[in-house]
């Protein structure tokens, strides 16, 4: 865990740590929605360079429904971030939201064990990466 979400080292690349990932995430119920490129947009919009590095939007169709009926403005939230660096020893480093810290936080009774299926459910898919 980190202060921001559920952290993995992997041995694997950062390529193959992306071409892993959606396999991972459908396992759990997961689809992705959206891929940026922050590397590629901090080049092109500021001209600075910046390790591999993607920011992911998961998102698991039946948990996002029942959310959005408990909190019509938890769409705010959504979807689920997993982001994808490159670390500094040249292997991947994957985190992704916690959203028992997010979601959960907003004091939702709802929301709570909600939030603690869908945290279940992405360690699940991170343990999966090895």
């Amino acid at each position: 865990m980190t202060k921001f979400g559920i952290r993995r080292e992997l041995r694997a690349t950062f390529d193959e740590a992306l071409a892993r990932l959606p396999e991972a995430l459908k396992a759990e119920g997961f689809g992705m929605l959206t891929e940026i490129d922050v590397q590629g947009t901090l080049k092109q919009k500021l001209g600075v360079d910046f390790r591999r590095y993607r920011i992911l939007g998961a998102c698991n169709p039946a948990l996002a429904h029942r959310a959005l009926q408990a909190e019509l403005e938890i769409g705010v939230a959504m979807p689920c971030n997993v982001i994808v660096y490159e670390g500094d020893a040249g292997r991947a480093v994957v985190v992704a939201m916690d959203p028992t810290q997010t979601i959960a936080a907003g004091g939702s009774a709802q929301l709570a064990p909600l939030a603690a299926e869908v945290k279940a459910r992405m360690e699940r898919a991170l343990e999966r990466l090895g």
